[in-house]
Formats: structure tokens, C-alpha cells, sequence
């Protein structure tokens, strides 16, 4: 039972269904971040300064900012892409590497996010 790449490009080609899945997508990248960087915030809540309060701020819009981002990038090469591949059927790896290439915009806003939590 292979995954069939019709049915998968038919479940995105609707774009509440797309939007929905980057929603849930980002929230998950969210909450695992979260998870991997408990201590940095249980060590920031001991003496909280109003630099470090800026400090998880700017992390969270990092993330955000980056996640809002990304979802509107893969939004866009996939519905470009479903219509491209309407035409062409041979370009869907391009396709799924043109989305890849918007989901790293999450991926850099996270790593930003470490990267500023680490010097809390």
C-alpha cells in the first residue's frame, strides 16, 4: 500500500485543506520546539529580567514569523504546482523540492529561535 500521488495532490489542491494541514503542521513544529527547549525556559523563569523577557519574545515571533512564512510559501509552489502538474505530470519532484525549499523558511526561524534562547 504505497502512498498515491494523485489522491495526495487531489487532498491539497483544495486550499482550506491545505491551509489547515500547514496550520497543524506549524503548531507541531511549535509545541516540539517547546518541548526541546523546556530547560532554556525553566532556567529564564529563575531570575526573569526584562532583557530576558524580550530575549523569548523575540524567539516566539522568530517562530511564528517563520512558520506564517512558510506556510504561505508551500501554499503557493503547491497550488502553482497542482496546476503545473495538471499540464506536465513529469515535474512533480520539482514540485515537492520547490516546497521543501519553502518549509526551510520554518526550519531557519527555528534555528533563530535556539540560537537567541541560548544566549538568555
Amino acid at each position: 500500500m504505497g502512498m498515491n500521488p494523485k489522491r495526495i495532490i487531489e487532498f491539497f489542491s483544495d486550499p482550506k485543506r491545505l491551509f489547515t494541514f500547514l496550520i497543524f503542521f506549524n503548531v507541531a513544529v511549535l509545541a516540539i520546539s517547546l518541548l526541546a527547549l523546556q530547560p532554556s525556559i525553566a532556567k529564564a523563569q529563575e531570575g526573569l529580567t526584562p532583557e530576558i523577557g524580550l530575549g523569548l519574545i523575540a524567539a516566539a515571533v522568530a517562530v511564528s514569523g517563520s512558520g506564517i512564512g512558510a506556510g504561505i510559501a508551500v501554499y503557493g509552489a503547491a497550488s502553482a504546482g497542482a496546476a503545473a502538474m495538471a499540464e506536465r505530470p513529469g515535474i512533480a519532484t520539482w514540485i515537492i523540492i520547490l516546497a521543501g525549499l519553502g518549509e526551510g523558511i520554518a526550519i531557519y526561524g527555528l534555528i533563530i529561535a535556539i540560537m537567541i534562547l541560548g544566549t538568555l
